[in-house]
């Protein structure tokens, strides 16, 4: 009779102390959690896009890399803005496009345009669409409507900015207005040009 609390008390000190070893495993894996998420595409500027072929992945907007093994000069690509939201591959989440820049250590400063798809593990980032080097960029809209002829145009990135006159050199800024209709493929990632004419039409 005289052992029974002796049992008792080690089998609640073991179910005690399996709670205890439960809980601090839940905090220390929670707060992990984050931090990797944070590394790993739960934010679209932390994202991983591919531009030129090559897979840039952001911390916090921005990504520096050597341009060479042991080179001083780097390859710097920084988030830039205009951002669209939409529902780019209709699973009913909220997608983002925007511009990134890239700079490749000479003076030109190149834009793209990059979208993330958001899914259930984080941020997915699309091949990066190459607008132009010292462009000015303007406005980015989404375009949603149908032609008058009935063609769906859904989800269309209607990206606005001006460049330069045939001839004139990157000393002068940009004057000339530009847009560009563009259409995720969720699958490739990759986009595409959507043809235009003066009857509104899409293709």
């Amino acid at each position: 009779m005289k052992k029974m609390p002796t049992v008792l008390g080690i089998v609640l000190g073991i179910i005690l102390l399996a709670i205890l070893g439960f809980a601090v495993y839940k905090f220390y894996f929670a707060k992990n959690s984050t931090n990797s998420n944070s590394e790993t595409g739960f934010s679209y500027l932390n994202a991983t896009y591919t531009i030129d072929g090559s897979k840039v992945t952001l911390k916090n907007g921005l990504s520096e890399i050597p341009a060479a093994p042991g080179s001083a000069s780097k390859i710097i690509t920084r988030y830039f803005g205009n951002e669209v939201r939409a529902d780019f591959n209709g699973d009913g989440r909220e997608d983002i496009a925007f511009l990134l820049t890239q700079q490749t250590g000479g003076t030109g400063t190149f834009y793209y345009v990059v979208a993330a798809l958001n899914t259930v593990n984080g941020y997915a980032g699309s091949e990066g669409f190459f607008l132009g080097d010292r462009i000015a960029p303007q406005t980015t809209e989404i375009d949603s409507g149908k032609t008058a002829l009935g063609t769906n145009r859904q989800n269309v990135i209607v990206v606005n900015y001006a460049v330069r006159m045939p001839g004139e050199p990157f000393s002068i800024q940009p004057s000339l207005g530009k847009s560009i209709w563009l259409k995720l493929d969720p699958v490739t990632m990759k986009f595409g040009e959507v043809a235009q004419n003066f009857e509104g039409e899409s293709k």
